[in-house]
C-alpha cells in the first residue's frame, strides 16, 4: 500500500468515526438510562406503591419480554430498509412510553409501561451494530463497537447522577422517583428528530465525506464483501441453524442472566446493606461505571491489535463471575462496594464477542443474528430479575442472588473459548465495481 494510500485511509477513518461514533454513543447512553432508571427509581417506587421484591423483579424482567418479539424483524428492517429512519421511531417511541411510566399507579399498569418499553426499544442495539457494518472494516470493528458500548458503564454513571439529584425532588406535587422517568424520556424524543437529519444509512450517500474518502471506504467495505461470498453463502435461516451462531448464543444468554439481574438489584442492595439514603446510593452506584469504561476501550482497542477476540471476552466474564460470587459472601458495606467497582472490568467482554458474528457472515444473515443472539440473550434478562427477587423473597435475603449472578458469569466465561470463528481471506475488491458504485451515487 502507497504512502497516499494510507494516509488517505487515515483521513478517511477518523473522519467516519468522529462523524459517527459520538452521535451512536449518545443514543445509547440515552437508551440505557431509559432501560435501567427503574433500578434507581425503585429507591422509592415499591415502598409508595406497595410492591414485593417479586412484582418489581418480574416487572424489570418483562421489559425483555417486549424486546425479544420484535427485535429481530427490526435488525432487518436496518439492514434492508434505513437505518436512520429506524432509529428515529425507535427514540421517538421509547422516550414517550419513558415518560407514561412515571405515571403508573398498579402492578398491572408497571408490567404494561414495561412491556411496551421493550416493544418501543426492540432492534436498537443489534440496529446499530449492523449499522457500523456499514461504516467501519473488520479491523476496526472492535474499537468502533466499544466506542458505542462504552455508553452502558457511562450511563450507568449518567444516569446515577441525574437519580441521585432527581430522587430529592417534589416539583408539582409529584415524587421524585416519577421525575426520573419524565426528565429521562424528554432527550429520547429530541435525539429521534436530530436522527433524521443527522445519521447517513450508507458510505455512498454520504455528501460529508470527500469523494477520494468516500471511495476508499467502499473498496475496503467491497474487499470484505468478496472475501465472505467466496467463503460461503448465507440465507438467514442457514445462518440460524449454523454451529457458530447457535454457539454465540450462550455465553450472551448467560452474560444477560447476570448482568441484567445485577442492573436492577445493586441499587436496592446497596441501599439495604448500607441504610444510606436513595440519593447517597445512587452516587455509590456510579463508581463500577468509571472502570468499565476504561476497561472496555483497553479491551476493545488490544483485541483489534491482536486480531483475537475469544479470550478478550471470555476473561472479563470469568472475572466478574468471581467478583460477583465474592459479593454473595460478605455484608462489609466497603467491601461490597470495593468488589463491585472491581466487577465494571466485566464490561470489557462486550466489543470483543460483538466483533465475532460479522467476521463469517453476510449483511442480511449478519443483521438477523446480531438480533437473534441479543434476543436470547435477554430472554436471560427477563429471568434473572425475576430469579433474583424470587430468591430474595424465599431467603429474606440478596446474598443468594449474588451468588446466582456469580455463577452466570462463569458460565458465560466458559463458554466462550469453545467458540471457533472461521474467518474468510480478505481478497482485492473489484475496484471497477466500486468506482460504478461511486458514479451512481453522485
Amino acid at each position: 500500500m502507497s504512502e497516499s494510500s494510507e494516509n488517505l485511509g487515515v483521513r478517511a477513518r477518523c473522519r467516519i468515526a468522529l462523524r459517527l461514533l459520538p452521535f451512536a454513543f449518545l443514543m445509547y447512553v440515552v437508551a440505557y438510562v431509559d432501560r435501567a432508571n427503574l433500578s434507581f427509581a425503585n429507591l422509592r417506587m415499591s415502598a409508595d406503591l406497595g410492591f414485593s421484591d417479586r412484582i418489581y423483579g418480574l416487572g424489570s424482567g418483562i421489559f425483555f419480554l417486549g424486546y425479544v418479539l420484535f427485535e429481530i424483524p427490526g435488525a432487518v428492517i436496518v439492514e434492508r430498509w434505513s437505518a436512520r429512519k429506524w432509529m428515529a421511531r425507535i427514540m421517538l417511541t421509547w422516550g414517550a412510553v419513558t415518560i407514561v411510566t412515571a405515571f403508573i399507579q398498579t402492578p398491572r399498569q408497571f408490567y404494561a409501561a414495561r412491556f411496551l418499553l421493550g416493544v418501543a426499544e426492540a432492534s436498537f442495539f443489534p440496529g446499530m451494530i449492523v449499522y457500523l457494518t456499514h461504516w467501519f472494516r473488520p479491523s476496526d470493528r472492535g474499537k468502533a463497537i466499544a466506542s458505542f458500548y462504552a455508553a452502558i458503564p457511562s450511563a450507568s454513571v449518567v444516569g446515577s447522577l441525574l437519580a441521585s439529584w432527581l430522587l430529592k425532588v417534589h416539583w408539582g406535587g409529584i415524587a421524585g422517583w416519577r421525575w426520573i422517568f419524565i426528565v429521562e424520556g424528554i432527550p429520547a424524543i429530541i435525539l429521534g428528530f436530530v436522527a433524521l437529519f443527522y445519521l447517513t444509512d450508507r458510505p455512498q450517500q454520504a455528501r460529508w465525506l470527500p469523494e477520494d474518502e468516500r471511495a476508499w471506504i467502499m473498496r475496503e467495505l467491497e474487499a470484505e464483501l468478496q472475501a465472505k461470498k467466496n467463503a460461503r453463502q448465507y440465507t438467514i435461516w442457514q445462518a440460524f441453524g449454523d454451529k457458530q451462531v447457535l454457539l454465540l448464543t450462550l455465553p450472551q444468554f448467560f452474560h444477560a442472566f447476570g448482568a441484567l439481574s445485577a442492573l436492577f438489584w445493586i441499587p436496592t442492595f446497596l441501599e439495604r446493606i448500607s441504610g444510606l439514603p436513595g440519593p447517597q446510593v445512587a452516587l455509590w452506584v456510579a463508581l463500577p461505571g468509571f472502570v468499565g469504561i476504561a476497561a472496555l476501550l483497553m479491551n476493545g482497542w488490544h483485541s483489534d491489535k491482536s486480531g483475537e477476540r475469544r479470550w478478550h471476552a471470555a476473561v472479563p466474564l470469568l472475572f466478574g463471575g468471581v467478583v460477583y460470587s465474592l459479593v454473595g459472601f460478605t455484608h462489609s458495606f466497603p467491601l461490597v462496594v470495593s468488589l463491585l467497582i472491581a466487577g465494571g472490568c466485566f464490561y470489557a467482554y462486550y466489543p470483543a464477542f460483538w466483533a465475532m458474528p460479522a467476521t463469517f457472515l453476510s449483511e442480511s444473515s449478519a443483521a438477523a443474528c446480531f438480533a437473534l443472539i441479543n434476543s436470547i440473550g435477554h430472554i436471560g434478562g427477563f429471568m434473572g430479575p425475576w430469579a433474583v427477587g424470587y430468591l430474595n423473597d424465599c431467603t429474606k435475603s440478596m446474598s443468594a442472588g449474588f451468588l446466582f449472578i456469580g455463577a452466570s458469569y462463569l458460565l458465560a466465561g466458559s463458554v466462550v473459548p469453545a467458540i471457533r470463528i472461521r474467518t474468510p481471506q480478505p481478497i482485492t475488491a473489484p475496484v471497477l465495481l466500486t468506482e460504478n458504485r461511486l458514479r451512481e451515487s453522485s
